[in-house]
C-alpha cells in the first residue's frame, strides 16, 4: 500500500469524521497507565482499517516507524504485546 494512500486515509478520517476530537475524549479507569489510551486505540483502529492481519505485524510496523507521521515527534511508541 502506497504512502500516498495512507496519508489520504488519515486526512479523510480527520476531516470527515473529526476522529481526533472523538479519540481525545476517550478515558479509562487505569491509575498511572504505562501507555496512552488514545495512541493504543488509534493504532488498533488503523490495524482494522489497513487490514493488518495480526498484532505481530502491527508491532513490526510500529518498530519500523511506519506510523511516525501520525504522532508528534518525541512521542513514546506503543508496543502491543500479545
Amino acid at each position: 500500500m502506497g504512502k500516498n494512500y495512507f496519508d489520504k486515509l488519515i486526512k479523510y478520517m480527520k476531516n470527515v469524521y473529526d476522529i481526533e476530537r472523538g479519540l481525545n475524549q476517550l478515558t479509562d479507569g487505569r491509575i498511572n497507565p504505562t501507555h496512552n489510551t488514545v495512541k493504543a486505540v488509534t493504532l488498533v483502529l488503523l490495524e482494522f482499517l489497513l487490514r493488518i492481519k495480526s498484532f505481530n505485524e502491527l508491532n513490526l510496523m510500529i518498530k519500523n516507524n511506519e506510523f511516525r507521521k501520525l504522532f508528534p515527534l518525541g512521542t513514546r511508541s506503543v508496543y502491543i504485546i500479545m
